[in-house]
């Protein structure tokens, strides 16, 4: 068995990262064997290395080797791609075509980018791991063949399962070993020496003096977070080496180079920040609106009632100017007040001459009181989320009471209330 660093020298795979050469270490060890392997890693990071190896190192290596990109290839054509096509299956088939899975045979399929495959293609997939067989397209004859699949992916195998985009079974037929490649910002060691490699390479491909970075340039370099991986830092050491004619290149030329440079020493890529009164989903924000209109529903029937009681529109509007301001906001109050007066009288068939005894003698008629119907409860669920609501913002507002009102769209005498309510 060939050592890790013979590996490297003889597939001219650069870099000392344990993560790397545990990668690698697997690959030698699955070689001799026919498991499928799955390949995972972000677009970059030289995912194709792994399967060359395995193929080598197989008792495969004299047969063929054959790359599919699947993301490249159309889903129209890609079934007649891989298990080729008859005579007249569709329009344009003019001829017999055989597939990559019968070119293959007795040798090993590296099917990139596997995430990509259309449903209908992955059950054609399953079957060809399962058994060996496969169908042309527009074909009935059962045909045989005997090859190494070897995938890679970067999309995240179980959240496409999750979504419905890739079959579970598929999966775990395909990952019968997985390989991880980390991405380039995870060896930091690795990506000065991979830099002068490629330095080096353009020089030589361009027939130019070799391009070299001062102190600070290194730092920046290793600093910067690579979300292309290898293939990025390929393409600015090509970039630097074919524009610039200084030969020593300083930090401020490689930033110039170098995407959102200045946010390179962040941890992850920072997107929108939510905002004070943002909530973390949809249903939050509901459940909000929901206690609003409760809140703003109670305050009605308590004007409602008082009107009822006291038959005076004007000494009610003055008791309750703050409330009505509170339902009506900017809106001429008084003329929606009126308008609600009428409307509850009109309701509840009580005419606006009304006195006390006839509130008291229509209360008497009907068992399910008015202002008993104000207390109902919320349903239990509905009080839940609203002590999570109240609970939240707290956290958020670590316990500032008024800066929590304020996120929740209540007063803060109204909060107080709650938190009194519900103990908390």
């Amino acid at each position: 068995m060939e050592s890790i660093q013979a590996i490297k020298q003889r597939f001219e795979i650069i870099g000392n990262d344990l993560k790397l050469n545990r990668a690698i270490e697997k690959a030698i060890q699955v070689a001799p064997t026919d498991i499928s392997v799955l390949v995972t890693g972000e677009s970059g990071v030289g995912k194709e290395a792994i399967p060359k190896i395995i193929h080598a190192l197989s008792h495969r290596k004299h047969a063929k080797y054959i790359a599919v990109n699947c993301g490249a290839i159309p889903e129209g054509t890609i079934d007649s791609e891989l298990f080729g096509h008859e005579k007249g299956a569709f329009t344009g088939a003019t001829t017999t075509r055989s597939g990559y899975f019968e070119v293959a045979d007795g040798g090993t399929i590296f099917l990139d980018e596997v995430g990509e495959l259309p449903l209908t293609t992955q059950v054609r997939l399953l079957r060809v791991l399962e058994n060996g067989e496969f169908l042309k397209v527009g074909s009935s004859q059962v045909q045989k063949t005997n090859v190494r699949i070897v995938a890679a992916t970067n999309v995240n195998m179980f959240e496409a399962i999750k979504k419905e985009k890739f079959r579970e079974d598929l999966y775990y037929r395909l990952s019968t070993v997985e390989i991880n490649i980390p991405p380039l910002r995870e060896r930091k060691e690795d990506i000065h020496l991979l830099f002068r490699k490629f330095a080096s390479d353009f020089s030589q491909k361009y027939k130019m003096p070799t391009i070299r970075l001062d102190d600070d340039a290194i730092h920046i370099l290793l600093k910067y977070r690579w979300p292309g991986n290898i293939r990025q830092l390929r393409n600015i050491a090509e970039q630097v080496s074919v524009l610039e004619e200084k030969r020593t290149i300083s930090i401020a030329t490689l930033s110039s180079y170098l995407p959102n440079a200045s946010d390179s020493n962040l941890p992850a890529v920072i997107g929108k920040q939510k905002s004070e009164g943002d909530f973390s989903n949809e249903r939050e924000i509901l459940y909000k609106v929901l206690f609003d209109m409760k809140a703003d529903l109670n305050d009605v029937k308590k004007l409602t009632l008082e009107l009822l009681k006291n038959n005076d529109t004007g000494k009610v509007q003055e008791e309750n100017q703050k409330l009505i301001r509170k339902i009506y906001g900017n809106q001429d109050a008084e003329e929606e007040f009126t308008q609600e007066e009428e409307a509850a009288n009109e309701l509840l068939q009580l005419p606006n001459t009304s006195t006390e005894n006839t509130f008291h003698k229509a209360a008497a008629e009907d068992k399910y009181h008015f202002a008993e119907e104000i207390e109902i409860e919320e349903t239990l669920s509905l009080q839940e989320k609203e002590i999570e609501l109240i609970t939240k913002s707290l956290e958020r507002n670590k316990g500032k009471r008024k800066a929590a009102a304020a996120e929740l769209g209540i007063s803060e005498r109204t909060l107080y209330r709650k938190i009194k309510q519900y103990d908390l």
